[in-house]
């Protein structure tokens, strides 16, 4: 098949490029490489079934090849990049990103699958957090432009669905980790690790309290697959993640136990916003895709840390 991958030069996209193109599919890479980087598919430059396309999903874009399948990954997915003055950038890519693939879907009659977000419920009044609970999302908070301009977007997948006959797929992905993750973007798991091999002191916003549960890159690109090609009709939204859940403080104890460091933990302020737990109920993932993640954090953990220790040359 051919497939456009936008936000394909960024962590999750880069992943799923690469399980794509070991499929045998023909891949067409698109992005801006804001929080990208044309390092992560250098190993795929070369391949026949490869290509690249820098551009930015705010403007319409135009492929001649014809398109049997669009995964949109665009858009910045850690705080420090989509918060200040990114933030109406942001919504943009959301937004206008999601329109522009979603006409491109409808000129060449592609399924197409968009990667939502836990984000889009916010701090949660339930716990774990199934697909039919609507979220508590501050719309006028620092994080709304990637909560609500994710939300807005599931909006225009279920519209175009309904009244233009578009072929979706919807996903709400929860944290994840792995290699390829840019050492800079700010996410728990690359802070921490980084931190700890730099022999950086690693930072715990407020208490360390407030739960996440981290998910393995390969147990996500599977799911993303899986959901793309299920041919039961079932277009979402459906959650992916592990539902393992941990602290902060949690994580990073397992990540000083795994990497010999001075590093100490040390307090800064809670941001605004920032949700208290976080954990996925994944029965409907199993139900309908026969899905579940299969690695747990402690074997993740290995492999993402052995991956930072040869990015960074520790």
């Amino acid at each position: 098949m051919n497939i456009l991958v936008t936000g394909g030069t960024g962590f999750v996209g880069a992943n799923l490029c690469h399980k794509l193109i070991a499929d045998g599919h023909r891949v067409i890479c698109l992005d801006n490489n804001y929080t990208g980087s044309l390092d992560n598919v250098a190993d795929l430059m070369q391949h026949p079934n490869f290509s690249f396309i820098e551009h930015d999903v705010i403007e319409p874009c135009v492929v001649d090849t014809p398109l049997d399948r669009i995964y949109n990954l665009a858009c910045p997915a850690s705080p420090p990049f989509y918060q200040g003055n990114r933030s109406i950038f942001t919504t943009k890519t959301c937004v206008l990103g999601i329109l522009n693939m979603l006409e491109l879907a409808k000129k060449h009659g592609a399924r197409i699958l968009q990667t939502s977000t836990s984000e889009v419920y916010g701090e949660p009044l339930v716990h774990p957090q199934p697909e039919h609970y609507r979220g508590n999302v501050n719309p006028i908070g620092i994080r709304a432009c990637y909560d609500e301009g994710k939300r807005c977007a599931e909006s225009l997948m279920f519209d175009y669905h309904r009244h233009e006959g578009v072929d979706i797929r919807v996903i709400r992905i929860f944290n994840t980790y792995g290699p390829l993750m840019n050492p800079e973007d700010g996410r728990v798991v690359s802070n921490f690790i980084c931190q700890a091999l730099r022999g950086e002191d690693i930072t715990i916003y407020g208490e360390g309290h407030q739960t996440r549960s981290f998910q393995y890159i390969d147990d996500l690109v599977e799911g993303m697959v899986r959901m793309m090609e299920n041919e039961i009709g079932f277009v979402g939204p459906v959650n992916l993640g592990n539902p393992g859940e941990f602290t902060i403080r949690q994580l990073a104890e397992m990540v000083l136990q795994k990497i010999p460091t001075n590093s100490k933990l040390v307090q800064r302020p809670l941001p605004a916003d920032d949700p208290s737990q976080r954990r996925p109920d994944i029965t409907l993932a199993g139900e309908k895709l026969n899905w579940a993640p299969t690695i747990p954090l402690n074997e993740g953990l290995d492999k993402t840390i052995a991956y930072f220790r040869q990015k960074l040359g520790l």
